[in-house]
């Protein structure tokens, strides 16, 4: 008896010892700046070697996903199908296929509302320079925006606009997509928990060290600061976009103007002012917090709900209109404008 309970003390020691000695998971960030935007990366690792380089190979991500998607830059994917608009189908990458795909999705179930095709009234608008459109040119190109004349190709892999006139621009959905590649390329690094946040674009994954979830904070559409929040919400396996009307806009009188313009009216839309959605991916938030935004609260929160996602909509008497699971999602600040009245 005596030898078994020497045996299983030294089983015990060793396995105190085992312990002790292993790495201990510490949080590592790097933030920088890529798709015009900052972007800031979180991983847990026991690691700060392979933190970081998982770190950078997500980055390296990130930049892929912009050459590949730019509707700014003359090399991209988005700029071939949108030079050969109306003359024949471009041969694209199986993640130019799937953004678009998802696109016309999210442009299918929010009746328009978030429209790829957007491009000629956005090229109208100049929010650095706080120039108008001329009304007369801009009528002329909202003749020119309908997400279903983009035809794909899954079996070749391409994608045909079928239209002469028209273009197509991936900023309204491209962020949340590089969010999501961010995210597998970390993984395949080897780091099963972190956070990437592309501009308000946020998808997490794992769990802090501690085991707690990630805490994300919503801002204050009407704050001091973009650091004033409204509220705070736990993801974890989930991610979160919000759209605002605080983001790009100059005034017009005592009238904002921002840029989430309506694909129907080629004007910012009206109704609300702030629109947070959750979903399993980023690049499901990015656009349907847009077509959320433009759709306004009734219509916003219907199209959402029937997507099986859940958002918060403050509309513009800052009446905070959500999603039945949201409400047990969020944590108002205290003192906030926006939470519901007990």
């Amino acid at each position: 008896m005596k030898r078994f309970a020497v045996m299983a003390l030294l089983l015990m020691i060793a396995l105190v010892a085992s312990c002790e000695r292993a790495p201990k998971r510490e949080i590592y960030r790097k933030s920088g700046e890529a798709m015009y935007t900052n972007i800031t990366i979180t991983v847990v690792s026991d690691d700060a070697a392979k933190a970081e380089r998982a770190i950078d190979s997500a980055f390296d991500e990130i930049t892929r996903m912009e050459k590949l998607l730019s509707f700014w830059t003359e090399d991209s994917e988005i700029a071939a199908i949108n030079r050969m608009a109306g003359k024949a189908p471009v041969k694209i990458s199986p993640e130019t296929l799937e953004i678009i795909t998802w696109a016309n999705r999210i442009s299918s179930d929010t009746e328009g509302a978030f429209d790829a095709t957007i491009g000629p009234v956005i090229k109208q608008w100049d929010f650095k320079k706080h120039l108008k459109p001329d009304p007369l040119k801009l009528a002329k190109s909202l003749k020119r925006v309908d997400y279903r004349m983009m035809a794909l190709n899954s079996a070749d892999s391409t994608a045909y606009l079928a239209d002469a006139s028209m273009s197509f621009d991936t900023g309204g959905i491209a962020k949340g997509f590089g969010a999501d590649k961010a995210v597998d390329a970390l993984k395949r690094a080897g780091i099963d928990a972190g956070l990437v946040a592309i501009a308000g674009d946020i998808r997490a994954f794992g769990r802090k060290p501690d085991g707690s979830a990630w805490t994300v904070g919503i801002r204050d559409p009407r704050g001091e600061s973009q650091d004033t929040l409204m509220a705070t919400i736990e993801l974890t396996d989930a991610a979160i976009s919000t759209s605002g009307d605080y983001e790009r806009f100059f005034m017009d009188g005592d009238k904002r103007l921002h840029h989430l313009l309506d694909p129907r009216t080629g004007y910012p839309a009206e109704g609300a002012i702030s629109a947070s959605v959750v979903a399993p991916l980023a690049v499901q938030t990015d656009g349907y917090s847009t077509g959320a935004f433009i759709l306004g609260p009734a219509l916003g929160l219907e199209a959402i709900d029937k997507a099986g996602l859940d958002c918060v909509i403050i509309d513009d008497q800052g009446v905070a209109h959500m999603t039945p699971p949201m409400k047990n999602m969020l944590h108002w600040v205290d003192g906030s404008q926006y939470a519901p009245k007990q």
